[in-house]
């Protein structure tokens, strides 16, 4: 199965190097998957020799210049409904065309969001004819009921179909993403997966002060969640796993590493939880790889980079068995992924491994090295091949 992941895409011989222009609503420093990969693919970009521009929305927390590989432009942005610690980029059609008068215009550019600014760079490109690559990193149209405008989830699939039929290709990070993608007749889907820092996410960065700064003991299950505190991850579904799961080991609790506009929620109404916050780099690695279990109910995943990081870290892994799942996880060796929509199964398997140290202990076991099998450096070829692909289709 993961040779597979490995034998998609085009091959190109390494030529002169890119300018290339990403375009995104969210990037490091913020944290979530979509600028984890937006970053790691910039740095394997640059480290190749390419130069990249950055086209995203300032962030007074964030500030210019604080990602120093790649040359940015920071745009004006509005918080998004519902989720104010994201923000939306405006369109900036002048911003681009004043910025590659001064600046070398890109040879392809990569747009990795789908809003108004990025319908204002997909113009704007076209305009001039640079080829523009896609990616699709996130359902919004499964997350709009969560936001209470799922009445717009028709629309906005349109809008997606009218959006990325019009760039040369919309990267996807597993097959069953694509075939998603197709049957909302976007018709240019090829994968594109994910990698993992095995050397960050290790076994080794387990730490005894911490778990018992956080009330827990040795012997004590620490059931964790990390990721954004959102209506769409089914945090809910973690919550009664874990009560549940301390009917049969009292002192197992859950943590929580993360923020989002959930967090007051679920700390008002689950006052037992313990709520760890935003996490980056080492402390984040620490936090993984202190747990005893990882428990993620999302089932609204493009790919779920967080899977990949708990596996690296030696911990089993109770998921939906789907995205990063569907290709990393064998069920009863390495982690268990249930059935999508099974959640009664779901709370079972949290229940069982909070209860079994010695299973809890062989599925952890066995989960790095198949982490360590997702390179960073093979996808950031693979993506390079992509976009010289377009640029070719785009001469021929």
């Amino acid at each position: 199965m993961l040779d597979k992941v490995r034998e998609r895409g085009p091959t190109f011989p390494t030529r002169e190097s890119l300018t290339v222009c990403l375009v995104s609503e969210t990037f490091p420093p913020e944290t979530n998957g979509v600028a984890m990969t937006l970053g790691r693919l910039a740095d394997g970009l640059v480290d190749a020799g390419h130069a990249v521009q950055l086209i995203t929305p300032f962030r007074h927390d964030r500030g210019v210049g604080a990602y120093p590989k790649v040359k940015a432009r920071y745009v004006t942005g509005m918080p998004i409904p519902g989720y104010t610690s994201m923000r939306m980029g405006l369109p900036a059609g002048g911003v681009m065309a004043a910025l590659w008068r001064r600046e070398h215009l890109p040879d392809v550019m990569y747009v990795a969001t789908q809003g108004p600014l990025g319908l204002s760079a997909l113009k704007e490109a076209q305009r001039r004819r640079i080829p523009v690559v896609s990616g699709f990193h996130t359902n919004f149209q499964q997350y709009s009921k969560h936001y209470s405008i799922g009445w717009l989830e028709p629309a906005i699939t349109r809008y997606f179909r009218y959006f990325h039929n019009r760039t040369a290709t919309t990267l996807v990070p597993t097959e069953s993403q694509a075939a998603v993608v197709r049957r909302f007749g976007i018709n240019n889907p090829r994968t594109l997966g994910r990698g993992v820092d095995a050397d960050l996410f290790h076994p080794c960065k387990r730490s005894e002060d911490l778990r018992r700064t956080l009330g827990f003991d040795p012997q004590d299950p620490l059931l964790l969640y990390v990721g954004r505190l959102a209506g769409e991850k089914n945090i809910d579904l973690a919550v009664r796993a874990a009560q549940k799961a301390r009917e049969v080991a009292p002192r197992a609790r859950l943590v929580l590493v993360g923020d989002g506009p959930d967090g007051a929620r679920l700390e008002r109404e689950y006052p037992d939880l313990i709520f760890y916050g935003e996490r980056h780099g080492e402390a984040l690695a620490q936090i993984y790889a202190s747990g005893d279990v990882f428990v993620f109910p999302s089932a609204s995943e493009t790919f779920g980079n967080v899977t990949l990081e708990a596996m690296a870290s030696g911990l089993p892994v109770v998921v939906f068995d789907y995205a990063a799942a569907r290709i990393a996880v064998r069920t009863g060796e390495n982690g268990i992924a249930v059935p999508l929509g099974r959640e009664d199964a779901f709370v079972d398997e949290v229940v069982k491994l909070a209860a079994d140290s010695d299973l809890r202990r062989r599925l952890g076991a066995l989960a790095p090295a198949t982490a360590e099998k997702f390179s960073w450096q093979a996808i950031v070829t693979e993506f390079e091949a992509y976009l010289r692909a377009a640029m070719s289709a785009q001469a021929s």
